[in-house]
């Protein structure tokens, strides 16, 4: 009945003119933060955890009112990707470097592309989908089974598939094997066992590992890939030189540099449009939990 009932309230909000939906999303970004006291000061830790020292309070609370808008627009994002067609895709997102896959493909070889919750992160997994191969993004299952039928319906509009992050390493390794794409999102809060220690912008964190390791073990490429949008309209999917893999008699070593690289990417993807990350997310919470009390 729940799933009838969001369907009902995407079918409305379609027949809409496009100017009038954004605007209702754009309320309810409002409302999410006068209300959502929780996430308000989730954004202020990590802005101040990460940029305090360069930012004024009033660029603070800017940031932290943006982070609530762009997370309703990647729903909306969804909503209108589930009866898009590829043409009004590609009219909304252009590609940029896109020669940097052209190589890999010519080698044989796999992609693990990188990616991260940055400005319309559902825009740009499906664009690498559209602009580049099907890609077999991880997703976290949810409780509300019902909204992430709803999500994940949307995320494969084009021909991408998904895969669920309890025990996906096999899935993972399969994908490679046959010279398939997979995305991993580096962002996440992470467990001891997933993950190593970087530095990240100023800060020791633990990163996922996974993408150094299955690309050094199998000979898979790491490209990072981001989106990003001046008028919010337009948006432009843009891919990043490989991120190299050593494979010397140090496995470990290796795996580190590759992971601080990755570390190192998405710092300065960050650093440069801040506005633009997921700071609602308590992505330090195991490695900092002191910075959300």
């Amino acid at each position: 009945m729940t799933y009838k009932l969001l369907l009902v309230l995407e079918k409305i909000l379609m027949k809409l003119p496009r100017k009038m939906r954004k605007s209702f999303f754009t309320f309810l970004a409002f409302v999410g933060y006068m209300l959502s006291k929780k996430y308000r000061n989730v954004a202020r830790a990590n802005i101040k955890f990460l940029l305090g020292e360069i930012l004024s309070e009033s660029q603070i609370e800017t940031m932290v009112k943006y982070s609530f808008k762009n997370l309703l627009y990647n729903f909306l994002h969804i909503m209108e990707l589930r009866s898009m067609s590829k043409e009004d895709f590609l009219s909304k997102v252009t590609v940029q470097n896109r020669e940097v896959v052209d190589k890999i493909h010519a080698e044989n070889r796999a992609i693990i592309y990188i990616s991260a919750h940055y400005c319309s992160w559902e825009y740009g997994a499906v664009g690498v989908g559209v602009f580049c191969e099907p890609v077999a993004g991880i997703y976290r299952k949810m409780k509300n089974e019902v909204y992430l039928e709803w999500l994940l319906a949307g995320r494969s509009r084009f021909g991408n598939t998904n895969l669920e992050k309890s025990k996906v390493i096999k899935s993972l390794i399969r994908l490679i094997k046959e010279k398939k794409a997979s995305g991993i999102l580096i962002d996440t809060n992470i467990s001891e066992r997933e993950g190593i220690m970087v530095d990240f912008m100023g800060k020791r964190i633990r990163q996922t590992y996974t993408p150094a390791y299955l690309a050094r073990k199998f000979n898979a490429a790491i490209v990072p890939v981001t989106i990003r949008t001046d008028d919010e309209e337009n948006y432009t999917l843009v891919l990043y030189d490989e991120i190299k893999v050593n494979k010397s008699d140090d496995e470990k070593a290796d795996i580190l540099e590759a992971t601080q690289l990755q570390a190192d990417w998405l710092a300065g993807v960050i650093t440069k449009e801040p506005k633009f990350w997921f700071w609602l997310h308590r992505r330090f919470k195991n490695d900092y939990p002191e910075i959300y009390k």
